[in-house]
């Protein structure tokens, strides 16, 4: 049985606007730094950059990450962080999150933990693809049967179907050990539904923006950077890119396609430790 969706309603026609950020990587304070990055600052600059834009956002997704040190604190302060833009946030979590934490201290009138948004004709499933304890990830059948559920509810729904871990390879030799080890199967299971439109995700500290070739058509695989550090890309060992935080904007059209760019913040004033060898 399906748990009960947060609903909005936009006019007839209407794109549902929508912020994604991801792995922030809070800590209890807002001192914390991780591999030379104060987390909580780059964050900031990250939610400015958006605020100065002035984008009509209708919600914002929060992908997974959110903690780097699993505190109440950590959530909380992202939780806090946010508020200023007035944004609805869903959020879910990631390996470096703790599910129960979040759940208790990702508090308020604006934030939401249901894996089930339903706005205008999309119908947008937060999937939780974390395995306790291990950094890779993995879609259980709970999930799977989630889908099918949602869309079987709501078949002349357009699907968006968001998560922490990239079922594709990122042709980075470190990362690909921490994927969705059943990507492939994901992928083949979830594009049999022409209802499913694109598959959102973060995990990678990077942008990925391609397609799947499905029998219903192209179907858009996208990845949006970290609100801190950036993975090189293609990298056969951890290391880190110059390239700085970042967030993504989709406009979800009424006709099931998809319109986005991944953003960064200005300038370079987040440089990370080049020497690390990992975190």
């Amino acid at each position: 049985m399906l748990k009960e969706a947060v609903e909005y309603s936009l006019a007839e026609g209407e794109a549902a606007r929508l912020v994604q950020i991801t792995d922030p990587h809070l800590f209890a304070s807002n001192d914390g730094q991780l591999l030379g990055v104060n987390t909580s600052q780059s964050l900031a600059a990250v939610l400015n950059t958006l605020n100065a834009t002035h984008y009509p956002a209708h919600l914002m997704l929060a992908t997974g990450d959110i903690s780097q040190d699993y505190t109440p604190d950590s959530y909380r302060n992202f939780v806090q962080a946010i508020e200023f833009l007035g944004l609805p946030c869903h959020y879910l979590p990631g390996n470096h999150d703790d599910p129960r934490v979040m759940n208790l201290h990702m508090q308020g009138p604006r934030v939401f933990g249901q894996q089930r948004i339903l706005i205008g004709n999309w119908h947008i499933l937060m999937l939780d693809s974390t395995v306790r304890g291990k950094p890779g990830g993995h879609m259980g059948e709970l999930q799977f049967s989630l889908i099918d559920q949602a869309i079987a509810a709501y078949p002349n729904h357009h699907t968006l179907l968001v998560m922490h871990h990239n079922p594709i390879l990122m042709d980075c030799a470190w990362l690909d050990q921490h994927c969705m080890d059943n990507g492939s199967d994901f992928l083949a299971r979830v594009s049999a539904y022409p209802q499913v439109k694109g598959i959102l995700w973060g995990h990678v500290h990077q942008a990925v923006d391609e397609v799947y070739a499905t029998a219903n058509g192209q179907l858009p695989l996208m990845a949006t950077p970290s609100t801190c550090i950036q993975f090189k890309p293609k990298s056969p060992y951890f290391a880190l890119d110059h390239l700085q935080p970042g967030y993504r904007l989709l406009e979800l059209l009424s006709d099931g396609s998809i319109h986005t760019h991944v953003y960064r913040v200005p300038g370079n004033r987040f440089a990370p430790d080049h020497s690390s060898s990992g975190y």
